[in-house]
């Protein structure tokens, strides 16, 4: 853009929040407003009187910028953003992300509790249902954790199911991702998220294009998944039921020119027939994550990096030495697949109610996880599997 590598003062950035301020000014509105004054301050400067010399801006939002309507006063919101440590960057700015700026809509203005980095334009979204599977969410935490091991920053949305999976994931290994929000970055969703929410900012970022105090709403969804696709080279989608917003996000990333993968799954199931319908349009199937960086390193050869799946760092073993014979029998009853509490019962052939108790044990010491529905699985290895 003509103003790039132009440093931004404090009242062009508050300019720039004051257009996203008011309701009625969408991204392309914002946008043709500060190309035509040359900035955003510059908008306000100017009186918007008489005659409105910009095309393509409509009535109301003129009226409502005239009026000065802002949803609230845009240099007590600054105040709060930097109180906060929140980060505006705007499209003009030099550190807004290059992969974002090129789509058709790139938000005006990105909201980051974190830090975006030069290297997360070697970036993966990783997208899928909200009621995922166990298999799923342990196959897509599997996935993110090869990736962000190969240096590739991971891209999704924070739901629960798939998105929280591929968070979890790269932050498994220490390595980089991203959240993006379809609300206020003080907003709490999904509920209970506040703990990863700063988990990812610590090593990652967390970003919206909504202002602070915006709920989730529908629309907003759509929005967010625009961004999700345009920071990242590519789009996976794990598990997807035929209506669900993943495939926005899939098709999305093809308008965008981004890659499209997908995970197959049974015919039989409901949260295989989003993927499989991908893979018939010509997604390319992913099995690990050697097929997402096989795909990828012409795209990024020109890095430097050395992009190939390393495996991580392997996670110190507890000692089960001092475990009880009950322990290491119901422990050699579960490997990384899931398993339900009754399907253990029926093995170790011990009742549930000290399964329950023991398993509970296993999970304290970090050595059993716990899956919605009472599955189980096993997260440090067999070591102690029959032979």
């Amino acid at each position: 853009m003509e103003s790039e590598g132009r440093s931004f003062s404090e009242e062009e950035r508050i300019g720039w929040l004051a257009l996203k301020l008011v309701p009625e000014l969408g991204n392309r509105s914002i946008l043709r407003l500060v190309r035509h004054f040359g900035s955003a301050h510059a908008v306000f400067q100017s009186g918007l009187k008489g005659r409105f010399p910009v095309e393509g801006i409509r009535e109301n939002a003129l009226a409502a910028l005239r009026r000065k309507e802002f949803i609230r006063e845009p240099e007590l919101e600054w105040e709060i953003l930097n109180k906060e440590g929140i980060r505006m960057i705007c499209l003009n700015d030099p550190d807004y992300p290059s992969n974002l700026a090129v789509i058709p809509d790139p938000p005006a203005v990105l909201f980051v509790r974190g830090a975006l980095e030069s290297r997360d334009l070697v970036s993966i979204a990783v997208v899928g249902s909200r009621a995922a599977s166990p298999t799923g969410r342990i196959f897509t935490e599997k996935l993110s954790r090869e990736l962000a091991g190969a240096g590739v920053t991971i891209v999704s949305g924070l739901a629960v199911g798939i998105d929280s999976a591929a968070h979890r994931g790269a932050l498994a290994v220490g390595g980089r991702t991203i959240a993006v929000l379809g609300c206020g970055l003080d907003v709490d969703y999904p509920r209970g998220s506040e703990k990863i929410r700063c988990e990812i900012a610590g090593s990652g970022a967390v970003v919206s294009e909504f202002p602070l105090k915006t709920p989730p709403a529908a629309a907003h969804f759509p929005m967010r998944n625009r961004i999700i696709s345009g920071l990242a080279l590519g789009v996976v989608v794990v598990e997807a039921a035929q209506r669900s917003g993943s495939l926005i996000t899939a098709r999305l990333a093809l308008e965008q020119g981004r890659e499209v993968f997908a995970v197959p799954g049974h015919a039989l199931n409901f949260r295989s027939a989003g993927p499989n319908r991908l893979l018939k349009e010509g997604a390319k199937l992913v099995e690990n994550a050697e097929d997402v960086l096989e795909e990828i390193r012409p795209l990024i050869r020109s890095s430097g990096k050395d992009f190939s799946t390393k495996p991580p760092e392997p996670a110190r073993t507890p000692d089960l030495s001092g475990l009880s014979s009950d322990n290491k029998t119901i422990l050699s009853a579960l490997d990384e697949n899931p398993r339900h509490i009754d399907e253990i019962a029926r093995i170790v052939e011990l009742p549930v109610s000290h399964i329950t108790a023991v398993l509970l044990s296993l999970e304290l010491q970090g050595i059993v996880e716990q899956l919605p529905g009472k599955y189980f699985v096993h997260i440090q290895g067999n070591s102690c599997r029959k032979k």
